[in-house]
């Protein structure tokens, strides 16, 4: 039950369980989550009152210092992050300039730390948006939620907060051309009454043909692994999500399990 936010623009470098050493990017507010969807299993917790006056997103020009300040003080202490990755309090793709910031961040990123990869955490729901789409293109880990085959389940774990069909979402990531990579949350447990658990034929078969449709060029299978905002949930065996990637794997997608 306790959750946190990220108090800055820029935290970390921390070490990630799918990315390395990962230095992040909040373009959210550091005092409040805002997401397009309202996960029962975010680390974040939920929105909140919608109705409460949303908190000023960092600006373009904040977002470009800060980061620069600090891949210079990382290149001056000899030390580089594997990764630059838009993460945070809620979805980074919602900032009303994201595609300029992610030029920016190309350009710092080639300045200081040019090995390093700049990876995108995002739920998809803002790939209809031209801008947000050309992009997500241009990073090299344009990462894209998809947590079950089933579009009953996915408002049931990932609670979207606007007109959602998980038809339109995967049309969006076909349209990437096989350039994303699919991360995908297996949860087990109780929510209000019923049962949560996206690990089943029921939820996986159909996943696993939408799969097949997208063709992502690699597919991230987790679980959780800090405090949700609700109680009930709990984390899905390492031996079960090492089974249903195997069922990736037989697609010929490259899959990556973190317990």
């Amino acid at each position: 039950m306790s959750t946190f936010l990220f108090d800055k623009i820029i935290f970390g470098p921390v070490k990630s369980r799918r990315l390395g050493v990962s230095l992040g990017v909040n373009l959210l507010p550091v005092n409040k989550k805002i997401c397009t969807y309202d996960c029962i299993y975010c680390e974040c917790g939920f929105n909140g009152d919608h109705a409460a006056a949303i908190p000023q997103m960092p600006k373009r020009e904040e977002v470009k210092y800060e980061l620069e300040k600090v891949l210079k003080d990382m290149q001056r202490k000899g030390k580089a992050p594997n990764v630059i990755t838009f993460a945070g309090n809620g979805e980074p793709t919602i900032h009303k300039d994201f595609a300029a910031i992610i030029e920016d961040t190309i350009a710092l990123r080639n300045s200081y730390s040019p090995q390093a990869r700049i990876a995108v955490l995002s739920n998809a729901t803002m790939t209809h948006k031209p801008s947000v789409f050309e992009a997500l293109k241009k990073v090299d880990d344009n990462i894209l939620k998809l947590d079950s085959g089933l579009e009953e389940t996915i408002r049931l774990l990932d609670k979207p907060q606007s007109a959602f069909t998980l038809s339109g979402l995967v049309d969006n990531l076909r349209k990437f051309d096989g350039q994303l990579i699919i991360q995908t949350m297996f949860v087990q447990g109780h929510y209000n009454g019923r049962e949560v658990d996206n690990t089943t034929n029921e939820n996986v078969d159909p996943w696993l043909n939408l799969l097949k449709d997208i063709r992502p060029k690699s597919v991230m299978i987790y679980t959780i692994e800090r405090d949700t905002p609700v109680e009930g949930l709990i984390k899905v065996p390492l031996q079960v999500l090492k089974q249903i990637a195997r069922k990736v794997e037989e697609l010929g997608i490259p899959t990556q399990v973190s317990g």
